[in-house]
């Protein structure tokens, strides 16, 4: 944006005449704070401040930083990490303790003008290393940016923080519902009023069948070739439904795999997945790669949904076996015992699970288009494309 197309009352400014780079450097030991804030604390998707370490933690000084100022992260600025501090403290090195100039800009909106779109490709574009790209504050300081009068400022941070604090009340929500959930898990697994027997007992326990190269891309088929990969990217999804790969009865026949019914509850028994307890539940018959297993009741004692509910709550590392790849099998699995209510209980704890992670999903839907929402104000406000 040049100074010609600005509107009534804006300018062009230079970033270091608008903001200071609070240089305070400590040693940790020295510290009269409990609080240490590295890049590692800095969450990209909020303004605040949700975790800290203790100064104890580190060596090697360290940037003073006061209540107000905002915490931006100038290594690499690509993750567009910043937060601004409502406590005194010590941050990383390889942060910025940015303090706002109030006779030019309100520090209330500062941290909102760092996170535009505006900003940040700016902070991208001039940042230099190849490995851990670093903004140099002499760089920064020298950069403009279209700025808009003090009463703008102030009536855009009122509109902005409003959403946040929308945001910050979702979060509060989706947070207890989360917990909810896991109560209702955590009762379900430690119930000793239902009688408990090994899953190898209730269920079917199956492995599936190697992902050749001859699959990659295939299109055609009648049943979707589930990898790893796949139940990762269905992110909290209870079902998975994403499948890049298909196979038909001719390919099932060669590898001499099982096709898995609708419904089956599928884990990873090798590598990172099954340490991040992945678990889903299949929408349709579905032929599985060799790092996963299913487990599929095979009896009237249990349902499948009920099935994955307690299963979402069972921590495979405890059971890894030793190796290369931490891993498990059938055998590990069968062991583990499960509580057996009768199918009318089973039905009515999955039913009030589901309401609960419903409303979960709810808020978590409205935290993501709250912040996208966010972001597309700033760039209309700091462009021009809005006036408030």
């Amino acid at each position: 944006m040049s100074a010609q197309s600005l509107k009534p009352g804006w300018k062009m400014v230079k970033f270091g005449d608008i903001a200071q780079n609070v240089a305070v450097r400590v040693d940790p030991a020295d510290a009269k704070t409990d609080v240490y804030v590295g890049l590692e604390h800095l969450d990209p998707s909020t303004i605040h401040l949700r975790q800290w370490g203790h100064p104890t933690d580190v060596t090697g000084q360290k940037l003073a930083f006061k209540k107000g100022d905002v915490i931006f992260g100038r290594r690499r600025a690509y993750q567009r990490k910043l937060a601004v501090a409502e406590f005194d403290g010590i941050c990383s090195a390889h942060a910025m303790v940015v303090r706002a100039k109030p006779k030019m800009i309100l520090p209330e909106f500062l941290p909102f003008f760092l996170q535009s779109d505006m900003f940040m490709e700016r902070a991208i574009e001039i940042s230099v290393g190849s490995l851990s790209p670093t903004i140099n504050w002499k760089t920064l300081k020298v950069q403009e940016f279209p700025l808009p009068p003090l009463d703008e400022q102030k009536r855009i941070a009122e509109i902005l923080w409003t959403a946040d604090e929308s945001i910050e009340r979702w979060i509060a929500v989706a947070r207890n519902l989360e917990i909810t959930g896991k109560m209702l898990r955590t009762n379900l697994i430690h119930n000793s009023a239902f009688p408990r027997e090994r899953l190898s007992d209730v269920c079917v326990l199956k492995g599936g069948s190697t992902f050749k190269p001859a699959f990659q891309g295939k299109k055609a088929g009648q049943y979707p070739f589930i990898k790893v990969s796949d139940m990762n990217s269905a992110g909290n999804e209870e079902f998975i439904t994403v499948a890049e790969n298909y196979v038909d009865e001719n390919d099932i026949r060669q590898m001499k795999t099982t096709v898995f019914p609708k419904g089956a509850v599928v884990f990873a028994k090798v590598g990172a997945a099954l340490l991040l307890n992945r678990r889903r539940m299949l929408v349709a018959e579905t032929c599985i790669d060799n790092n996963m297993m299913a487990a599929i009741p095979d009896n009237e004692k249990l349902t499948t949904e009920f099935l994955y509910l307690f299963m979402l709550d069972v921590d495979f590392r405890n059971y890894v076996q030793e190796g290369a790849l931490p891993s498990i099998n059938n055998k590990i699995v069968g062991e583990i015992t499960i509580p057996i209510p009768p199918i009318n209980d089973q039905k009515d704890i999955v039913f009030k699970h589901r309401a609960v992670m419903s409303g979960f999903s709810e808020a978590d839907k409205n935290i993501s288009l709250t912040r996208e929402l966010v972001l597309s104000l700033l760039t209309d406000f700091l462009e021009g494309a809005a006036h408030v």
